[in-house]
């Protein structure tokens, strides 16, 4: 394709992946007893949420997790993005745990199940989230 600048190039991409999200969002819904772990990522972080959806009661968000937490930000300084992405899944595994939650429904939010989505995943599996 031939895009008039770059600027257009992106806003294509975010398009199309808020398109690929909006498809995955309608098969995936968190429930009071699953809630929906999100994934958000930008070029230097990634952010981990756990939300319980609409039918429910208004959206909520229950717990949070990012690059950006002070628990794990020392520890990270000097990793690399995957290794990054898994710290911050053990994280929010670890907040889950507090509020009693060890299950969830995993959204990928449109991006490929690859690289630091797939490494959050697995993270947050091993600290002991059921997806």
């Amino acid at each position: 394709m031939n895009y008039v600048s770059e600027r257009k190039k992106t806003e294509y991409r975010y398009k199309r992946r808020k398109r690929r999200h909006l498809r995955v969002r309608k098969k995936v819904s968190g429930t009071p007893e699953r809630p929906r772990l999100v994934v958000f990522k930008s070029n230097k972080h990634i952010y981990a949420q756990l939300v319980i959806d609409y039918p429910f009661g208004p959206c909520k968000i229950i717990t949070g997790a990012s690059t950006l937490s002070p628990e794990i930000r020392d520890k990270i300084a000097n990793l690399k993005g995957v290794e990054k992405a898994k710290e911050v899944g053990r994280l929010i595994a670890e907040r889950a745990k507090k509020y009693g939650i060890t299950k969830v429904v995993f959204d990928r939010a449109g991006y490929k199940y690859h690289g630091k989505v797939k490494a959050l995943a697995e993270g947050a599996r091993e600290g002991g989230l059921e997806f």
